[in-house]
């Protein structure tokens, strides 16, 4: 039995914003808030369990953790972070920020120091979820180099991949050396059949080659170690452009227009945003035509850019750049019947040539027209009365821009400055500059 207490608590939960009078007058009521209560608590339930269902299938950081120690204690790979992560451990997991359940995200703690800490996993639908079978899908990537590849053989296989990844560039030979420093991690000018076994199976994730291509640019998050195939970046205070992010399970309940206004509310003051659109059209720059080629922007995702908590652009996420010549090569050769067919990623779009029945091998939109769809939604709301027009114009002009990149460079790099010129004109000289 409830005790009486109990039950006077819940009658006036349930009954108190109505009188005894109206209550015995509309007795229809109480049922109404009885409903409505119920409806509450299994609306609540099934939240906390999507919620717990999605965690679950999500976040598999202690498997990656078991894992990569398992094959660094048998000597099968090593690493900078290797020591912190399985034996002092100094370097921990700990909140996860996974959107895939095998491509593992946490934010973490390195010696105290926020950390991001990422790795790969394979897909738990194609094991049987046993220790075992994880360890031997896991073993497959550190298959290369065998035993007996000597130092000049590792250089051609590192120099053909990356040729294969980023074109014929006049600077693979420097990028070459890079990671091989990278890879001797002891700095014995040697690297160890462990050291090129965790890089080998490293410049296999897409980010992280492009981490070390670009790991002098401004933009891009600092690499700090790695083991096996995890590896650890700096930490960016903000991962998404916008704060509030309703999960997929939510979004037919929560209105867009909600949404969005929530994130308007949420988002930092205009000349911080302007400063941030700043750094974002810088590295727009930067990856437009760099020492190793041009990278694409194939998902150009609020959520895949941040800003530290200067305001200073940073990429959380770079999964989904991808280097021309990758692109093109997907391209070339191609069957399609609409321009759908020849999609890279989420947006990198080419044309089909519906007399071949192939796809054209270059991308019809540039990376600055992708950026600008982003930044009409989050630059335009908020901004001085006196910029607007130009503001708007220039974003107009900067959406439109289409055709092939290697025809249209000087006008993009116009459009490009003029809308840098603009804001900064607007906030240099301020407390935001």
């Amino acid at each position: 039995m409830m005790p009486r207490a109990l039950r006077r608590l819940v009658h006036m939960v349930l009954f108190c914003p109505l009188s005894k009078g109206l209550q015995s007058r509309l007795p229809a009521i109480k049922v109404k808030y009885l409903l409505l209560a119920w409806l509450g608590i299994l609306i609540t339930s099934w939240v906390i369990y999507m919620q717990y269902a999605s965690y679950s299938e999500l976040c598999r950081g202690h498997v990656c953790h078991m894992v990569i120690c398992d094959h660094y204690r048998r000597g099968i790979i090593s690493g900078s972070s290797c020591k912190a992560l399985c034996d002092q451990r100094t370097l921990t997991m700990q909140r996860c920020m996974s959107t895939s359940s095998t491509h593992q995200v946490y934010s973490g703690l390195w010696k105290d120091r926020p950390v991001v800490i990422k790795c790969g996993l394979e897909d738990p639908l194609k094991t049987d979820g046993a220790p075992g079978s994880i360890l031997r899908q896991e073993m497959s990537l550190f298959e290369k180099p065998t035993r007996g590849t000597s130092m000049d053989e590792f250089k051609e296989m590192l120099h053909s991949f990356l040729k294969a990844n980023l074109g014929e560039q006049p600077s693979l030979n420097t990028l070459v050396d890079r990671v091989i420093t990278l890879a001797d991690i002891n700095k014995d000018s040697k690297v160890s059949l462990a050291e090129a076994k965790s890089i080998w199976a490293l410049l296999q994730i897409n980010e992280f080659l492009l981490m070390v291509a670009l790991q002098e640019k401004e933009h891009t998050p600092k690499l700090l170690g790695f083991c096996g195939d995890l590896y650890v970046t700096e930490h960016v205070g903000h991962s998404s452009l916008y704060w509030l992010e309703v999960p997929h399970y939510l979004q037919a309940l929560v209105p867009e227009a909600l949404s969005s206004s929530l994130n308007h509310w949420l988002a930092p003051a205009w000349p911080r945003r302007a400063r941030i659109t700043i750094g974002l059209l810088e590295f727009v720059e930067e990856v437009f035509h760099g020492s190793y080629g041009s990278f694409l922007i194939c998902d150009a995702s609020p959520r895949h850019v941040g800003y530290n908590s200067k305001y200073d652009c940073k990429m959380a996420e770079l999964r989904s750049v991808a280097s021309e010549a990758v692109v093109r090569g997907f391209m070339r050769g191609r069957r399609c019947e609409t321009n759908a067919d020849c999609t890279y990623g989420r947006d990198c779009t080419a044309t089909c040539d519906r007399l071949v029945k192939q796809c054209n091998s270059e991308v019809v939109q540039p990376n600055l027209a992708k950026v600008c769809v982003l930044l009409q939604d989050y630059l335009l709301f908020g901004a001085p009365v006196d910029l607007r027009g130009d503001l708007e114009k220039q974003l107009r002009t900067c959406v439109t821009l289409s055709g092939l990149a290697s025809q249209m460079e000087v006008h993009h790099s116009l459009v490009l400055n003029n809308l840098k010129t603009l804001l900064w004109k607007k906030i240099s000289n301020t407390q935001y500059s």
